[in-house]
């Protein structure tokens, strides 16, 4: 693996394990004692639990850190680090558990809000107290002074982390809205070839379908007028007048049969830079729509679902799919994995939606529930633009 290629909180991640497996060295060597704790006690037994304990959860808490988790599912796993943590300092009547608090305190960003983490390693830190008052020669006061120093390490490491995290929210924002953009673009540039295609029909019905026909029958006049080998000739011309405006005539009609605005591209476009969450997208083979407005109605629409999704729900998989009903509408199916609600409170998002559908007759239906995940679905009638 190239370093080019491990990103910054992959190498957040392996520093850490880094740390943790330093820490572990003194129960590589047979020789290390620690207040009479010996090789094969029963002290050196549970330390060596407590550590492995450890690591399996800080592996397991930093898997997924730059994946947005329903829940607070990794409070658990940092219960399971401070308690492991904490036996490690009791078994082995030392300080390591200090060192262990500063790995934690770079999970902390990735699983609580701001207040709550900085309550968490501020009593994570002042939790050592009784291992430095029973096991060491402290103090009280000196067992205090003790742990605010290892505050203050574990707070370097708690805005180290968190400023990593917030440039990481930042970037994957940028993504999702370079995404939009892009979607947008493509639809724009879909309405303005179908425009184009339309301005074209246009001018060739009236202007030049305007012109053959005048000279048609200018033709026809001057067919009566003249005789002999100049009538055959005019006969001739008058022929391929009426065959330039026939084909004019299919070119026109090709024009405006091909003027549905085709949202594939830009759908597609708009899932494929959404980090964090897995759209599993589906769409009829040719996906089009007549009306501009529709086109635009739909797109907003799955902005909203997927902007929701990666913000609110937590969830990791978004299922969205596009289908064509027998009542001649268009429907919108949308469900995610996350985490769900026990009462739904529509925000400007999904307000803007409803209105936006009510707009041109489409209608909106919301099902949620508490650890049930979110489903939408909402019908648009379709229309011809003619």
């Amino acid at each position: 693996m190239r370093f080019t290629s491990i990103n910054h909180i992959q190498l957040l991640r392996y520093a850490g394990f880094f740390t943790l497996i330093c820490v572990g060295t003194p129960l590589l060597s047979v020789s290390w004692r620690a207040a009479d704790v010996l090789t094969g006690s029963p002290e050196y037994i549970g330390w060596c639990v407590a550590y492995a304990v450890f690591g399996v959860a800080y592996w397991l808490a930093t898997r997924d850190l730059g994946r947005r988790l329903p829940g607070l599912q990794r409070v658990p796993l940092l219960i399971v680090m401070n308690l492991a943590a904490f036996a490690i300092g009791w078994f082995s009547h030392s300080g390591i558990s200090g060192i262990l608090t500063m790995l934690i305190a770079g999970v902390v960003p990735w699983t609580l809000p701001f207040w709550p983490g900085v309550a968490w390693v501020f009593l994570q830190s002042f939790s050592l107290i009784p291992i430095f008052v029973v096991f060491l020669p402290y103090s009280v006061f000196d067992a205090i002074v003790q742990c605010s120093l290892y505050l203050g390490f574990s707070a370097f490491t708690y805005v180290t982390s968190l400023v990593a995290k917030q440039q990481t929210d930042s970037r994957e924002e940028q993504r999702r809205l370079n995404s939009e953009l892009r979607a947008t673009r493509t639809l724009l540039t879909e309405s303005s070839r179908i425009a184009e295609r339309m301005r074209i029909s246009r001018e060739l019905h009236d202007l030049v379908g305007h012109h053959l026909t005048a000279l048609s029958l200018n033709l026809e006049v001057a067919s009566h007028l003249v005789s002999g080998g100049a009538q055959e000739h005019v006969r001739q011309a008058q022929s391929v007048a009426k065959l330039l405006l026939s084909d004019v005539r299919e070119v026109v009609s090709q024009l405006r049969d091909d003027d549905a605005i085709d949202l594939t591209e830009a759908l597609k476009t708009l899932v494929e830079g959404v980090p964090g969450l897995d759209i599993h997208l589906e769409l009829p083979p040719r996906f089009s729509v007549d009306d501009p407005r529709r086109a635009q109605v739909l797109l907003r629409c799955a902005q909203e679902i997927i902007t929701n999704t990666v913000r609110h729900a937590g969830a990791r998989n978004l299922w969205l799919s596009f289908e064509r009903t027998g009542a001649n509408e268009l429907a919108i199916h949308a469900r995610d994995d996350g985490r769900g609600a026990g009462e739904l409170h529509q925000g400007n998002g999904l307000t803007g939606m409803r209105e936006r559908l009510a707009q041109i007759g489409g209608r909106l239906n919301i099902t949620t529930a508490r650890d049930r995940g979110f489903a939408l679905d909402a019908w648009v009638p379709l229309e011809a633009a003619r």
